[in-house]
């Protein structure tokens, strides 16, 4: 059950092509906007479509499949974890941002048995 405790699991599509660095242990790290869409009908029987935007970042082998595989607009499946940071900006107020650490991929929209699961080890 503690696996359970803190997991985010999102469908969507790459907003903007994803950052990539390495650093100086050569380890990688990935990020990358994703949009998730919501459709429902309003109180008027029309049809709505919310759009909502989660910051993703991946580490590691994740990250390394990701710089091969994903670009804009690619859909894909992200499992991980949401995390809280904070920093400072450049007029001294601390700001605060959650974002999901992305510690699986899949690739979705392909045709059946073409997706790409990608897992950290």
């Amino acid at each position: 059950m503690n696996a359970l405790r803190n997991k985010v699991q999102l469908i969507g599509n790459i907003g903007k092509a994803p950052e990539f660095r390495t650093f100086e242990s050569g380890k990688k790290m990935a990020k990358f906007s994703l949009a998730t869409n919501e459709t429902y009908r309003n109180s008027n029987g029309d049809r709505v479509t919310e759009t909502q935007w989660h910051n993703i970042i991946a580490w590691g082998k994740v990250a390394e499949i990701a710089e091969e595989i994903l670009d804009k607009g690619t859909e894909v499946a992200i499992e991980g974890k949401l995390t809280n940071n904070s920093y400072v900006d450049k007029n001294g107020v601390k700001r605060y941002f959650t974002q999901v650490q992305a510690n699986q991929l899949l690739l979705v929209g392909k045709k059946s048995g073409e997706g790409e699961a990608v897992e950290k080890n």
